[in-house]
C-alpha cells in the first residue's frame, strides 16, 4: 500500500503480473531440476502442489468466515 501511495504504477496489473510470472518460472525450474536429478517424481510434485493449494483455500475460507461472521466454503 505504501508503494501505491507514492507511485500507482508500482502496483499496476502489468507490474504485478511480471512478479507472479517470475515466481512461476522459478518454481517450474526447481521442480524440473529435482525431477531430473531423480529426487522427486512428477506425481510427487503435483501431489505437493495440490496439498499446498488445499491449505491456501482453507486459509482463505477461515479468513473470510471470520471477516463475514459466517461459514464460507470456496470451490
Amino acid at each position: 500500500a505504501y508503494k501505491m501511495a507514492k507511485d500507482a504504477n508500482e502496483t499496476a496489473t502489468k507490474h504485478l503480473r511480471v512478479g507472479v510470472n517470475s515466481a512461476l518460472v522459478q518454481d517450474s525450474a526447481l521442480a524440473l531440476l529435482l525431477m531430473k536429478k531423480g529426487i522427486i517424481t512428477e506425481d510427487e510434485y503435483f501431489d505437493a502442489v495440490n496439498e499446498a493449494m488445499e491449505r491456501e483455500v482453507k486459509g482463505y475460507e477461515e479468513e473470510l468466515s471470520r471477516l463475514y461472521g459466517t461459514s464460507i466454503t470456496l470451490g
